[in-house]
């Protein structure tokens, strides 16, 4: 029962997590605020890591005779992807705010909206995934839960940049909170990357 709660809890976070990147392509055709493409890059990565946390997670509950070092193998290699996608989605942040800082800002509005049902719906992922791993000791489950809290922590951020952005546009002002918040938030992703990559998870025979 507990697993089948947890393999929920991650194809609700693939689906909660689909829109994000449609809606804040949507918006960079109207919009360019650096911190809003980079955000961009961030949801598409998360997404493919997510997926593959999923598929990873389904394969390993069903299959309950799976040897221990294969299923090792299998949590190391989706907990790889999520590290790598934080560290991958950090790196093409600071890429975009250092370099793209003369790009007329256009409507942001899209991306904020976006951003803040985000703070929302991963500070519930975060809660759930934490709920999990306590109840169900899971390597998979744990690392979900430190990319939840990242994801809650970087919405934070993009939603106070983009609102500087949306309500100051053009001064200088809202040109260095947007440039702040893409550091701070690609130097967040890329710590906590490195972590999820280094952690070695205890693995908990089925």
């Amino acid at each position: 029962m507990r697993q089948n709660s947890g393999e929920r809890t991650l194809l609700a976070s693939v689906l909660m997590s689909a829109p994000g990147p449609i809606v804040v392509g949507i918006g960079l055709l109207v919009g360019h605020s650096s911190t809003q493409l980079a955000d961009f890059i961030r949801r598409t990565a998360e997404l493919a890591a997510i997926i593959v946390s999923w598929f990873v997670y389904r394969t390993i509950h069903q299959n309950v005779e799976m040897k221990i070092k294969r299923r090792e193998k299998l949590e190391t290699n989706a907990n790889f992807c999520v590290g790598a996608a934080m560290c991958v989605s950090g790196m093409a942040m600071l890429l975009v705010s250092l370099f793209s800082q003369n790009i007329q800002k256009g409507n942001v509005i899209p991306g904020l909206t976006i951003a803040v049902l985000g703070v929302i719906a991963n500070s519930i992922f975060w809660l759930r995934y934490s709920r999990h791993n306590r109840e169900m000791p899971d390597a998979i489950l744990a690392t979900q839960g430190r990319l939840y809290r990242a994801k809650t922590f970087v919405d934070v951020s993009v939603t106070v940049a983009l609102v500087f952005v949306a309500t100051a546009s053009g001064t200088i002002t809202a040109r260095y909170v947007d440039l702040g918040g893409s550091i701070i938030v690609s130097t967040y992703l890329i710590v906590n990357g490195i972590i999820s990559i280094r952690t070695k998870q205890k693995v908990i025979s089925p």
